[in-house]
């Protein structure tokens, strides 16, 4: 039976685990030099309707780096833009892929490919989610930290879709996450109740950074217009300006915190430059674990 990732309140704790271990496995073989090769003959679509750096070409690495091929199409040069049914197409790349990695606008889109697709069919962003961001994400803190058991977990910023699938995977792992937001940026109102109703987690949403970070052992921060929003950069970045990750609100975390940032950064906006550059930040580790995460999610759904 075919296996998605639309979504991480969808996945179980042993779904994560497995993925946690699977990609810690793979990036120990991967520094030996050891290559492996399980999906030598697999191809993967991936079909991006957004802009990316670090998702495509993470995946398209991996994809690589496993020994199978990776397939690019940009949305706009499918059939789809001339208004073929979703459906029609997802059918005919079953067909012809062993995976889809999609990137898109609509959350529905997506799970309409997953609908209609007999293969397994991988979130790499849409509006409403980021589900292997943050897979990525938290095998950078079970490496720093030794796993998630007990950390506290600050989000700063935006309730965007990144904060959504922080939000998911605290329902699923019994995380300590609390999101600041500024008020009326919050997480959805539907994705918080859909993931306070699993009962496991603590989940808090507050409008005040420095309550937020207090004792925080992970702060975590994102851009303030996500793709699709730059016509609101103006009014988000007057909003948003007590809500950057500086040095004075890393006072307030415990002594030994560790900044995360998804990438791209505005330096100056969301998160200052000596912060982003300091000791304290795990920006690039966190970048590189989306190949050796990616790789986890590709060996499993398509092997597993």
């Amino acid at each position: 039976m075919k296996k998605d990732i639309l979504t991480l309140i969808d996945l179980t704790r042993e779904d994560f685990e497995v993925l946690f271990e699977r990609a810690t496995e793979l990036k120990k073989r991967y520094k030996k030099g050891i290559a492996d090769k399980p999906l030598a003959g697999k191809t993967l679509g991936l079909i991006f309707d957004k802009p990316s750096t670090r998702t495509r070409l993470s995946f398209e690495a991996a994809m690589v780096q496993l020994g199978g091929t990776p397939i690019f199409i940009s949305a706009k040069d499918t059939q789809i833009a001339r208004n073929e049914p979703v459906r029609d197409t997802a059918r005919v790349l079953s067909r012809y892929l062993d995976g889809l990695a999609i990137r898109t606008y609509s959350q529905n889109l997506l799970e309409e490919f997953a609908e209609f697709t007999d293969i397994p069919v991988i979130n790499a962003l849409t509006d409403l989610f980021h589900p292997c961001q943050v897979l990525s994400d938290i095998m950078t803190v079970i490496e720093i930290k030794g796993g998630y058991k007990d950390i506290r977990i600050a989000w700063v910023g935006d309730g965007n879709n990144v904060a959504h699938s922080w939000v998911n995977a605290a329902a699923v792992l019994d995380l300590d996450l609390v999101l600041a937001c500024p008020d009326g940026y919050s997480p959805r109102k539907d994705v918080m109740e859909k993931a306070l109703e699993k009962g496991v987690g603590k989940i808090v949403a507050t409008s005040n950074p420095v309550e937020a970070v207090k004792d925080a052992d992970v702060i975590y921060t994102d851009v303030w217009a996500s793709m699709g929003q730059e016509s609101e950069q103006g009014k988000r970045k007057r909003v948003f300006e007590p809500f950057q990750v500086d040095q004075a609100l890393l006072k307030h975390a415990s002594e030994d915190v560790i900044v995360m940032h998804c990438l791209p950064a505005h330096r100056g906006e969301e998160i200052s430059e000596n912060v982003l550059e300091g000791p304290k930040s795990v920006v690039w580790d966190q970048a590189e674990n989306k190949l050796h995460m990616h790789k986890a999610i590709l060996d499993v759904l398509f092997l597993h």
